[in-house]
């Protein structure tokens, strides 16, 4: 339960030095160093009463194994002396999701279903490509923003994920692509999007600290240049975003008009068109080698005719915006009240903006028989009953056992 403490500022001069800060205990009454920045490694072991020289020594030693080995056992740590594990492992553990279900798509998109320990469920996808690969991160558990059109916008918002859930689902692609020790070359995971489950911006502080452990070059080591953070336009925050995470930024548009976007992205309704493509141009960083990408879905009789197009080109123009478009084909899900825009339209209305000088590429749809496809994001958990999910979980532990 938070408090009035956590929640406020105290006003005057704060001190800048480092005080020890609670760590909240596992019930098995072991501190989870996942999702621990250097600093709190080291404060960690402090406050279990490692002297203050070999807490700083086995800290860097931690960080190592954990962001770039991957490892979860202390027992793998060669360079910690034998004699230690056991003290490590009476106090500590390095976690991983737990995975609830593992789907591969028929184009070889994977998606997870996530459980947290307090019994949430979170999902993430993983979309290969010939030169690449891309997971898609989430940052809640559900969503508060209700576009109309995205089905995890169907769920309600039950709280923001961890620095520890968000970053433990990379270091879970990477275990399931055997992408351990981390190295630049050769991934299959190269790039990250913050386009799951959530409002990014929403949980600002958990995906800046989770985001600042994948970018630490002694870690995770994957570029700014390779992560997107994917915002609705919760303006107030983007400027914070561009200042203290600097990856490179995505905005769900989907409308060029009041009357429509305040329908299909209500938060349209709180801060308007004009002020998010402003809060865009004033995104530090931007130029034509590092553009916006405006993510547009196609809905039929909706959003996509010429003069939208035409109207979306005269927007970009106005606020002088290095962009790129992404026309997402509408991917239906049940109880959906829109039609996905038929193939010629969408043609024609990229062909408009492509014809002033914007990349405007179609998006090829990926996992969609899994429900893993752009908007679809909804936990599965929700199809099925909780005592369901529990007992095929059981049968595939006992099938591995």
């Amino acid at each position: 339960m938070q408090t009035a403490a956590n929640l406020m500022p105290i006003p005057g001069h704060i001190d800048p030095v480092p005080v020890p800060r609670s760590f909240v205990p596992r019930n098995d009454g072991r501190i989870d160093l996942l999702g621990l920045s250097l600093a709190d490694l080291r404060m960690a072991l402090e406050t279990s009463q490692l002297e203050e020289k070999q807490a700083k020594l086995r800290a860097k030693q931690l960080w190592h194994w954990i962001y770039n080995r991957g490892a979860t056992e202390f027992s793998a740590m060669t360079d910690i002396s034998k004699t230690m594990h056991p003290w490590l492992e009476q106090r500590f553990v390095i976690s991983r999701p737990n995975v609830v279900e593992a789907q591969v798509s028929t184009d070889g998109t994977r998606k997870w279903l996530l459980r947290s320990d307090d019994a949430q469920d979170y999902e993430m996808v993983f979309i290969p490509d010939a030169d690449r690969g891309t997971l898609c991160v989430s940052s809640q558990v559900g969503c508060t923003l209700n576009c109309t059109f995205c089905h995890t916008g169907t769920m309600r918002l039950v709280r923001n994920l961890t620095p520890a859930e968000i970053v433990g689902q990379v270091m879970l692609a990477r275990d399931s692509l055997g992408e351990w020790p981390s190295q630049p070359e050769g991934r299959m995971l190269t790039n990250i999007v913050m386009m799951g489950m959530g409002e990014p911006l929403y949980n600002f502080e958990n995906v800046r600290d989770a985001l600042k452990l994948v970018m630490d070059g002694a870690g995770l080591a994957l570029s700014r240049r390779r992560i997107t953070l994917s915002t609705s336009g919760v303006v107030p925050m983007m400027a914070r975003a561009g200042a203290e995470i600097g990856v490179n930024l995505a905005v769900s548009l989907h409308a060029v008009t009041k009357e429509v976007r305040d329908e299909i992205v209500p938060l349209n309704r709180k801060y308007g068109i004009e002020e998010l493509l402003q809060a865009c141009a004033d995104y530090p960083g931007t130029n034509n080698a590092r553009r916006i990408t405006f993510e547009y879905v196609m809905l039929k009789d909706k959003n996509d005719s010429d003069d939208d197009a035409r109207e979306l080109v005269r927007l970009l123009r106005k606020y002088e915006l290095p962009a790129k478009v992404n026309l997402i084909p509408f991917n239906p899900w049940p109880g959906a009240q829109y039609e996905c825009s038929t193939p010629e339209r969408i043609k024609s209305f990229s062909s408009i903006v492509f014809g002033a000088g914007i990349s405007a590429p179609v998006r090829t749809p990926r996992g969609r028989d899994i429900d893993a496809a752009c908007g679809q994001l909804k936990t599965a958990s929700e199809k099925k009953s909780r005592a369901q999910i529990d007992r095929e979980a059981a049968a595939e532990s006992d099938a591995f056992a």
